[in-house]
C-alpha cells in the first residue's frame, strides 16, 4: 500500500520468525509514521527477524534513519535483527557516514541476509507464486 508521497513498504515473504519487507520510494519526515506503524504491525505479529529489502529505497534522511534505528532497537529487544539489503549507494553513504552501518547489519542481497540467520528462521526465497494468481497483492 503506498503512502501519499511514494513510500511503499510491502511483505514479500514471512514465516514464523522472520519477514522479508521490501521498502521503496523516500524514507523520510512524509512517510515516518507510515513505516512505523507498519513495521511495528509486523513487530506485533511476531516475527523477531526483520529483512528489509532497500533496493528501491532512492532516498533516506535522518528521520528515515531514525525509523531504521528505531526498528534495529525494537527488534534487538525482542531477541531478533534487522538485516538490510541491497541498499544503494546514496543510502549506504548516509549509513557510512553517521557510523550507523557499525549498527545496521547491511547485506548485498536478500538471499545473503537471510543467509545470516538459522534455517529454522528463513523464509522460502526466492518466494514462489502460482503461475495463475502471480504475486500477492496482484
Amino acid at each position: 500500500m503506498p503512502h501519499a508521497d511514494g513510500l511503499q513498504v510491502n511483505m514479500v515473504a514471512d514465516c514464523d520468525a522472520c519477514a522479508v519487507v521490501r521498502v521503496s520510494g523516500a524514507l523520510d519526515h512524509i512517510g515516518e509514521q507510515y513505516f512505523r506503524t507498519t513495521m511495528g504491525g509486523h513487530v506485533d505479529a511476531g516475527y523477531r527477524y526483520v529483512v528489509l529489502d532497500c533496493s528501491a529505497l532512492v532516498y533516506c534522511n535522518s528521520r528515515g534513519l531514525n525509523c531504521l534505528l528505531g526498528l534495529h532497537w525494537l527488534l534487538s529487544r525482542r531477541g531478533g535483527r534487522l538485516l538490510l539489503a541491497g541498499v544503494g549507494r546514496r543510502v549506504l553513504w548516509m549509513l557510512d557516514s553517521t557510523g550507523s552501518r557499525e549498527v545496521l547489519a547491511v547485506f548485498p542481497t536478500v538471499t545473503r541476509a537471510l543467509a545470516s540467520l538459522p534455517v529454522a528462521h528463513r523464509p522460502a526465497w526466492p518466494p514462489t507464486y502460482p503461475v495463475s494468481t502471480g504475486p500477492p497483492g496482484k
